[in-house]
């Protein structure tokens, strides 16, 4: 799939994540896993792994999990934690002695520790600083694994977990690391990872943890939830089921990415790209023309992630496949002339290419520029 979801399906981690509604496709294993833990003869594995794709709530599961373990009243609210009793109080104010978030960054926090992170974040000297302490943040090497180490094997403290997100991103040395742990369960100890790309965990993390049935979503459920969130309208416009169902369908069947994809304001200028390719290509237009226009439309990042949403659909008719974007001329536009497939590699390298560039810094004319020259040639 392209990068072009890979900002979708963003979903709010301030603290009160902990104590949201459940998501209607995971009410059967949150039934199964807490009768499990209300059942005295039964108990939670050991460890767990929520994996899959951004945006079907796998985050908004776990944590949600993770307060109601810890809720000093779980036993009188089933369906999730109180948010009133002495350890909900700590997870709102990100204290929980008996909870550890790797990497700390990870950890749901109040909207005033928000504003004093982005506060933070705006006095990075420059935005390549900012973007470099931002994805070393989210790195989980060998010394924050060894540094749980004492939380873990204190003994007799109750129940401790710890949840490790965005676990494929541990180092190689971390991952080998948390294997003893996996191999020496404790007492009352659960471990919860998370991660995007489990592909990118080594087999023996994921032998050793047991996978949590969050990626089955009835298309109907999807689309009833996707709509209600939307109100049945997308860009202030109202839309018929089948726009929420190719909604869904660009999302890879991700509601939570449906919604953010609807509401990405680059979405809406869908056709608009496609206007302007013809239009350049054509000669009709210069690039340079182009490019100015569009600054004034999206930010380069929006417009890579728009460029990337069109390309995808172009290869597939290409492919003699049916286009996922029914709404648009796409499909007429290509009868009329096709990219090859040197021009459509070409083009998905200069998409790459500015990724890379814009995180050196790389002002964004200069990028749109680039970009529309090549636009031009596809």
């Amino acid at each position: 799939m392209s990068d072009f979801t890979e900002n979708t399906g963003a979903l709010d981690t301030s603290d009160c994540i902990y104590f949201a509604p459940l998501l209607p496709w995971q009410q059967s294993l949150w039934s199964q896993l807490t009768n499990r833990v209300s059942t005295s003869q039964q108990s939670l594995p050991h460890a767990l792994l929520a994996a899959g794709m951004q945006g079907m709530g796998k985050r908004a599961f776990v944590w949600r999990l993770v307060a109601w373990l810890l809720c000093r009243k779980r036993d009188t609210h089933p369906s999730g934690a109180c948010a009133e009793c002495e350890s909900c109080q700590w997870l709102r104010s990100g204290t929980h002695p008996s909870l550890q978030v790797l990497p700390l960054v990870s950890m749901p926090v109040s909207a005033e520790n928000i504003s004093n992170r982005e506060t933070a974040n705006s006095s990075a000297k420059d935005k390549k600083s900012a973007k470099a302490a931002s994805n070393s943040a989210l790195k989980i090497k060998v010394d924050d694994i060894r540094a749980l180490q004492p939380f873990i094997y204190q003994g007799g403290q109750g129940m401790r977990i710890c949840v490790l997100d965005h676990a494929e991103q541990m180092t190689v040395a971390a991952a080998n690391a948390l294997l003893k742990t996996l191999e020496e369960p404790q007492a009352q100890v659960h471990l919860l990872l998370i991660s995007d790309t489990p592909a990118q965990l080594l087999p023996t993390i994921k032998s050793r943890v047991q996978q949590l049935a969050l990626q089955t979503i009835e298309p109907a459920s999807a689309v009833d939830y996707v709509t209600q969130a939307l109100g049945s309208t997308v860009n202030r416009e109202a839309v018929a089921t089948a726009a929420i169902e190719q909604l869904i369908q660009l999302a890879n069947g991700a509601p939570l990415a449906a919604i953010a994809l609807a509401q990405a304001p680059w979405y809406s200028k869908r056709a608009l790209w496609l206007t302007t390719w013809q239009a350049l290509r054509s000669g009709k237009r210069s690039s340079v023309a182009a490019s100015d226009y569009w600054q004034t439309q999206l930010s380069i990042a929006e417009f890579i992630q728009l460029s990337e949403l069109m390309l995808l659909d172009i290869r597939r008719v290409c492919l003699g496949l049916s286009e996922l974007q029914k709404d648009i001329s796409l499909l007429a536009a290509l009868e009329a002339y096709q990219p090859t497939d040197s021009g459509l590699e070409s083009f998905a390298t200069s998409l790459q290419q500015t990724k890379i560039a814009l995180q050196q810094n790389v002002q964004e004319k200069f990028a749109y520029d680039k970009l529309m020259q090549e636009l031009a040639y596809l």
